[in-house]
Formats: C-alpha cells, structure tokens, sequence
C-alpha cells in the first residue's frame, strides 16, 4: 500500500493580494461570528507579517499574539488598529434583510 503525504493547508499562503484578504474577511464578516472574524484577522497578520503588522499597530508582537488568540476578546479600538496596520477599512452597509 502506498503512503499519500498530505499537507496541512495555511490560507495565509493564499493571501496574496489585497482583493483576496478583502474577501476573506468579507466572508468572516458575514457569518457574525467575532472569534472567526478574529481567526481571519489572525490569518491576515500571518500572510502580511506578524512582526510588521504589530509594529505598525503600535503593539508589540507579543500583544498582537495574545490578542488574535482564539477565544481572546479584545477591544474594539485595538481591532481597529490592526485592521488600519493590515491596510483594511470598514464600510457599513444596509442590511436588507432588517426592512
């Protein structure tokens, strides 16, 4: 019998444009749940560069870590920051569904 190697898969190495990260966090967005938003924010820093995206958040790369640790809440303003470092802006839309 032969052995398959497989390997783990990392989205972060599929994050190679602004277009896909948009999206990905669009997708995260849209199923309202704020530790996956959270994951996906974390996906991001790894595919742009923990050490970068820390650095231009004003946090020190292990803050950033805690902070993107799963079941971690952290505060709006510093989701903010990391959003702004990862060169990502927030736009509301109108939610048809609640007409």
């Amino acid at each position: 019998m032969t052995k398959v190697k497989i390997s783990r898969f990392d989205v972060a190495e599929h994050l190679d444009s602004d277009e896909m990260i948009a999206a990905y966090l669009n997708a995260a967005l849209e199923e309202g749940d704020s530790d996956l938003l959270m994951a996906a924010i974390a996906d991001v820093a790894k595919a742009r560069g923990v050490a970068k995206v820390a650095e231009d958040a004003g946090l020190g790369r292990e803050s950033l870590y805690k902070t993107l640790k799963p079941g971690s809440k952290p505060q709006l303003g510093t989701v903010l920051k990391l959003l702004r470092a990862l060169g990502i802006k927030l736009n509301a839309l109108p939610d048809a569904s609640h007409a």
